[in-house]
Order: C-alpha cells, then sequence, then structure tokens
C-alpha cells in the first residue's frame, strides 16, 4: 500500500481516500469494543481506521456478540427451568431471573469478545 503526503504547515498528513461502501450502524457491543481498543488497543484501533474497516469490524463484532449472548441466555434458562410456564404462574419472579441470566451471559461473552 502506497500512502502519498501533503505538508500543512510543519506537519505530513495523509492522503487518504475512503472507498464508498456500506455504513453499517453499531450497536451497544460494537460501541463498547470501540471504546476499549480506543483505550488499550490504540494500534487495533488506527489500522482499522487508515484501512476503512473499522465500521465493518464494529458492526461484525456487535451481531456476533449480541448472537452469542441471546444464545447463551436461552442456554442458561433451559438449565435453570425458566419456562413459560414459570412466566404464567410468577411474572415478577421469572423477570427477576431472566435479569439475572441476561446479566450473567453479558458478563461472560463481554469478556470475550469485546475486553480481549
Amino acid at each position: 500500500m502506497n500512502i502519498s503526503y501533503t505538508k500543512k504547515g510543519d506537519y505530513l498528513l495523509p492522503n487518504l481516500i475512503l472507498k464508498d461502501k456500506e455504513q453499517y450502524n453499531i450497536g451497544k457491543y460494537g460501541l463498547l469494543r470501540l471504546q476499549y481498543i480506543k483505550r488499550y488497543k490504540l494500534g487495533l484501533y488506527f489500522d482499522l481506521l487508515v484501512n476503512d474497516t473499522l465500521n465493518e469490524y464494529l458492526h461484525d463484532i456487535d451481531v456476533t456478540v449480541m448472537e452469542k449472548v441471546q444464545s447463551l441466555i436461552k442456554e442458561l434458562a433451559e438449565k435453570e427451568n425458566i419456562n413459560e410456564k414459570l412466566k404464567q404462574d410468577n411474572q415478577i419472579l421469572w423477570v427477576s431471573k431472566m435479569n439475572n441470566i441476561k446479566n450473567i451471559a453479558e458478563e461472560i461473552i463481554l469478556k470475550e469478545y469485546i475486553y480481549v
């Protein structure tokens, strides 16, 4: 990859041309990953930025993590026997248990996909 530069005052600025490609909306998990790489993985962040792949990368992370969280919630709910019958019999208990499972699932998945 050959990058040309333009001199502005004392600085050489790269002449970057972005390709016209689809831009994705980034959700919660993509934004969490963005914050993490900006703070702790600056090399990766700048590489993705310069190669114009940041948006696609964050979108892929967002979709992957969302799917994994949903899958893990379903799996944990089945293990804990949290089902539609419990939902009908005691909605407050069902909501409480489902919120707890969601928090557990997110914590597990965030450690595996976001904060690495």
